[in-house]
């Protein structure tokens, strides 16, 4: 190569040499700074995993993974859940997926489970045979029967799942991606009946499975029998001590069982011999037919071999099925574990959502805490937006324990009143029956005890603006499991868990939760209590980013209070201007709590302490920093007064005016707590009277339909009766010419002079007169109309009940106008006037 050649090795290196010695070597330096930067890659990733591996330590993250993992049915299903929940760097993305794969499985347990019980499946033994299968060897017949189970499982899996489609057609789109997960699954039932036809209940192979080996296994009962009659027969014939032999089987062969210093006239083999066991003797007369025994059970050994080769066959045509099925059972044994814990312990699912997502601020009606338990307690302000919102939330392993203990407690009683039970029955000494009912109230008062202790939540409603969040109380006033609950339960929810709090649950995803909590004392590295936080907390800085979630307790702690102070308060700062997205620390210093009031990016909290009784209520009081009671407390302890009075001239006027301060502040925040709960209830009180204004009218509104409903039916039969009288009438006014037509005709002899008389009579009745003349003007007095070219018509009275054919009804007499021939009645609600003609008695 020309001594003017370039040569360019990767951009880290650019120059331009000869090929020597001094080329070579920089190349080889420059391969080993490579090798540098990806050396120390690797140490600040793995470092990074320490510290968070640290933290879940502290938090004791391993805890709630074993009780989550308890609820899963098969070994597998709880190594994956394990190994899942310890996975670090999960994604965004990836813990939506496992909420919504949680979210689905408790709204199928929520449903009836569907059948997703897994504990009955060996999967060790379905993954064994799954193995066998892939190599060409024959499979167990225990094997072969827990794959037949896994099929019969992925069958009622579907069925179960079918039926509740059928029954809620939204549980499809409810119960994803359950739903394609289930019904992806492998149900082979010929397969299954294969196996059932050669394998029984106890994983054996039938003497059915094939002839050869029913004749082969009737051959080794027979010898195994003649083998039983002749060593029963040489010991009833052996005389001397015959009472300590029988018969007995090693290895196979049939063999006589004696005692280490029995003295037997028998021949035979010496099989085994010694002071623990005694002597093993094989006759002579034993050996052929043990023999053949051993050359029929070769025989059985090889037929059992030849039906699981064919049994194998077939499984290996369905292995990638059973290969998927199983891993998919496994999988839903993971989610149904998960959502079990989510549903044993009250858990509520979480709105996860990302730090800068604007979406992520949740807007709540309701109030922020001020040490209450109510709902209406929530809050000092009526609308705000919080970045997590996490009402009365547990300590996961608190509540655990707290559960453990009264399960215990209550199966005590149980075992207690079966024991007395017994007693009573068996008759034992009644002196014993004051110190069991003594026991068993004793056992009844720890449950109640147990009852009342019921661990206390705690609310976390941080805003969206505030970076972190500064708490103070006394020892002993659940600081530190505040920071292990918010801990967890962002773990938890990342996770794919649910919370355990009340609803709605809001919480960012963090990509790293760190914790500095508890003694980091390190005498192998000669580091103190004060260096191993300092050190720790210098790894969480430099490894934080703007997602992850910093816990700190009793930062500044350790050293001399001025410097932890002022160290307490940069550190702080430091996490507020460029660290994590939110740090939440402990401490006992009260220059930490001035911080609030000159950087918007803090707040205070402070646990609440109960001076009149002297203990902590573990409950949070927002927005308050928190104040001594150590003075207070030996004040209210006896402590002489001239050293009470010596404390307070060393504290300083000022600091006991600052806590006069803080008092009211807490008095005022209690005070607005009350009232705002009194609000509460009236608010609650005037929904209530609302809401039944609201039903009141919606009644009220219902009847006027009702009414007009009534009234618009009414009308509409009363038009329909007018209708019909009007067409009556009209029927016989076109009727009347022709009749008057008629009697012209008839009577044409009459004088023309009497025709206008006649015609004016002809609309009114005409009464006949005693000497049977027609007497127009008196009526007669027999109750009788006559009509031309009509029948007698009777004339009703009043109060009589007629009928109005034309509309099919009764009706009563109200009025009679014998001279108009009309009469009026009452019909239903309606009253009508009528023709004489137009009724009947």
């Amino acid at each position: 190569m020309a001594s003017s050649a370039s040569l360019i090795f990767n951009p880290i290196v650019i120059f331009s040499a000869t090929p020597s010695r001094s080329f070579r070597f920089r190349i080889i330096k420059t391969k080993a700074s490579l090798k540098a930067l990806e050396s120390n890659s690797s140490d600040l990733a793995q470092n990074k995993s320490t510290i968070h591996l640290d933290s879940l330590r502290v938090l004791e993250w391993e805890k709630v993974c074993d009780s989550v993992a308890s609820f899963a049915g098969t070994s597998l299903g709880k190594e994956a859940l394990k190994e899942q929940l310890w996975l670090l760097n999960r994604s965004y993305e990836e813990s939506k997926r496992l909420l919504a794969e949680t979210s689905a499985a408790v709204e199928v347990f929520k449903f009836g489970g569907c059948g997703m019980e897994f504990k009955a499946i060996d999967v060790e033994l379905v993954k064994s045979a799954i193995g066998h299968a892939s190599r060409g060897l024959p499979v167990e017949g225990s094997e072969a029967l827990v794959v037949a189970s896994l099929l019969q499982l992925s069958q009622a899996l579907q069925s179960n799942l079918r039926a509740a489609f059928k029954e809620d057609t939204d549980s499809y789109n409810r119960f994803m991606p359950l739903t394609e997960w289930i019904m992806d699954l492998i149900t082979n039932q010929a397969l299954v009946k294969s196996i059932e036809q050669v394998v029984d209940e106890d994983g054996c192979v039938k003497d059915s499975a094939s002839s050869n080996l029913k004749r082969y296994r009737d051959q080794v009962r027979t010898l195994e029998t003649k083998l039983f009659h002749l060593l029963d027969n040489t010991i009833r014939n052996e005389i001397n001590g015959s009472s300590s032999m029988e018969v007995g089987n090693i290895d196979g062969r049939w063999c006589i069982k004696s005692r280490f210093d029995q003295i037997t006239s028998i021949n035979g083999l010496l099989m085994s011999s010694g002071s623990g066991v005694g002597s093993l003797l094989e006759p002579f007369s034993a050996i052929p037919l043990n023999n053949e025994l051993q050359q029929a059970k070769a025989l059985v050994a090889k037929a059992e071999e030849e039906v699981l080769l064919k049994l194998t066959e077939k499984i290996q045509t369905n292995l990638d099925g059973i290969e998927l099925s199983l891993k998919t059972i496994v999988q839903l044994d993971v989610v149904a574990a998960r959502a079990k814990y989510s549903l044993q312990f009250g858990g509520t699912y979480p709105d996860l959502f990302l730090a800068e997502d604007d979406a992520g601020v949740l807007t709540v009606n309701s109030c922020s805490p001020s040490g209450g338990t109510s709902k209406a307690s929530l809050s000092y302000q009526t609308q705000r937006e919080w970045v997590l919102y996490l009402p009365k939330a547990y300590h996961p392993l608190l509540l655990q324990q707290h559960r453990q203990n009264l399960q215990q407690a209550k199966k005590d009683i149980t075992n207690a009143r079966a024991e007395i039970r017994r007693r009573k029955v068996q008759g034992e000494a009644m002196d014993l029956k004051g110190n069991s009912d003594t026991d068993l109230r004793l056992l009844e008062m720890k449950v109640s005890k147990l009852k009342e202790s019921h661990p206390i939540p705690v609310d976390f409603f941080i805003g969206s603006r505030t970076r972190v969040l500064i708490i103070t109380g006394p020892n002993t006033g659940g600081k530190t499991i505040c920071l292990k609950t918010v801990g967890l339960a962002a773990m938890m929810a990342k996770s794919g868990l649910y919370v355990l709090s009340s609803e709605p649950v809001r919480i960012p995803w963090f990509d790293s939760i760190f914790a500095d909590i508890g003694d980091e004392q390190s005498l192998s590295q000669s580091l103190s209590t004060f260096s191993g936080h300092l050190r720790q907390i210098s790894a969480i800085q430099a490894r934080s980013t703007s997602k992850s979630l910093v816990l700190l307790d009793e930062v500044g702690a350790g050293t001399n209070p001025l410097e932890g102070a002022a160290l307490g308060m940069s550190v702080l700062e430091s996490f507020a201007e460029f660290g994590a997205c939110l740090t939440i620390a402990t401490t006992h210093h009260g220059e930490l709590k001035t911080l609030k009031y000159s950087n918007d990016a803090f707040e205070n909290a402070c646990m609440e302490f109960d001076e009149a009784n002297l203990k902590p209520t573990y409950r949070i009081l927002w927005g308050i920093p928190g104040r001594s009671n150590a003075i207070n407390i030996a004040k209210r302890l006896g402590l002489p007064k001239i050293i009470i009075d010596g404390a307070l001239l060393l504290y300083g006027t000022a600091s006991s005016e600052i806590n006069e301060v803080i008092v009211d502040m807490e008095r005022f925040k209690q005070d607005m707590g009350e009232h705002i709960v009194e609000a509460q209830n009236y608010l609650n009180m005037s929904r209530g009277l609302y809401e039944k204004l609201l039903l009141v009218e919606q009644k009220i509104e219902e009847n006027r339909i009702t009414q007009r409903y009534k009234m618009m039916n009414e009308l509409s039969e009363a038009s329909g009766l007018a209708r019909s009288l009007i067409h009556q009438r009209l029927r016989q006014a076109r009727e009347l010419p022709v009749e008057r037509s008629q009697n012209t005709k008839k009577h044409s002899n009459l004088h023309t002079t009497a025709k206008s008389k006649l015609q004016a009579a002809q609309a009114a009745p005409i009464y006949p007169a005693n000497d049977g003349k027609f007497n127009v003007e008196k009526p007669p007095t027999s109750g009788i109309i006559y009509h031309f070219n009509e029948k007698p018509v009777q004339i009703p009275k009043i109060g009589d009940l007629v009928y109005i054919s034309s509309l099919a009804t009764k009706a009563t007499v109200l009025k009679v106008e014998a001279s108009k021939d009309e009469v009026t009645v009452q019909a239903r609600n309606m009253k009508l006037k009528l023709k004489l003609s137009d009724i009947q008695r």
